[in-house]
């Protein structure tokens, strides 16, 4: 498999997950099936749109090859009529959210260094596309945005970013960039199940009464 179908293959993968993981949280807000597929379609797709629209990508992708529209339709399609059957869909949402992270911080890093975008340029523009569709999607559902609260999320896309641009300025390619998606999705795992978070903690002077 060439290095362009690769970079294609990991990409739809990512759109996938990502559908899965915007229609599954519609699904606990009981969308109707419009509703499911458009939060799916947003979710998976508004990251690649923004990083394909900043290296000048245009149409972007989403638009320009009908293999992201089908694959996140077809995906959030599937999530609601299945849904059912998905044990503990919260927790299912978690973990298919924290798979789309590092997904796309691999491939939005990758474009943007295969498009001239400067090192720090591409790791920040890796970030953005892996959080995107996760913040659209929450907007969309009326929560906070999960990168605007104290849970590890963009960190860990960072870290992972910062590590694909070493990786890619290395020469190295293949496995050592899956081993980059495999660090992004065990730090916002970990970081779940030990309740880490990058907010100061509080001064418990003040919590003491007057």
């Amino acid at each position: 498999m060439s290095a362009t179908a690769a970079l294609l293959f990991a990409d739809l993968l990512g759109v996938a997950v990502f559908a899965a993981s915007g229609a599954s949280a519609a699904v606990v807000k009981r969308l109707d099936l419009f509703g499911v597929c458009f939060v799916g379609f947003v979710a998976a797709l508004g990251g690649g749109i923004v990083r394909d629209l900043v290296v000048n990508q245009a149409p972007p992708l989403a638009f320009d090859d009908w293999r992201y529209a089908v694959v996140a339709a077809l995906t959030a399609v599937a999530v609601f009529f299945f849904h059912p059957h998905l044990a503990r869909l919260r927790r299912v949402v978690v973990v298919l959210d924290a798979a789309g992270l590092a997904l796309f911080t691999v491939t939005g890093t990758l474009v943007a260094l295969r498009a001239g975008v400067p090192p720090v340029g591409a790791c920040l523009l890796g970030m953005i596309a892996a959080i995107g569709g996760g913040v659209a999607r929450d907007l969309l559902l009326g929560e906070i945005p999960i990168v605007l609260r104290r849970e590890i999320y963009a960190v860990a896309a960072l870290a992972g970013a910062v590590l694909v641009m070493a990786l890619h300025r290395a020469g190295l390619t293949g496995w050592p960039m899956v081993g980059a998606g495999v660090l992004v999705f065990a730090i916002r795992l970990v970081a779940l199940r030990r309740n880490w978070n990058a907010a100061p903690r509080p001064d418990e002077r003040h919590d003491l009464p007057a």
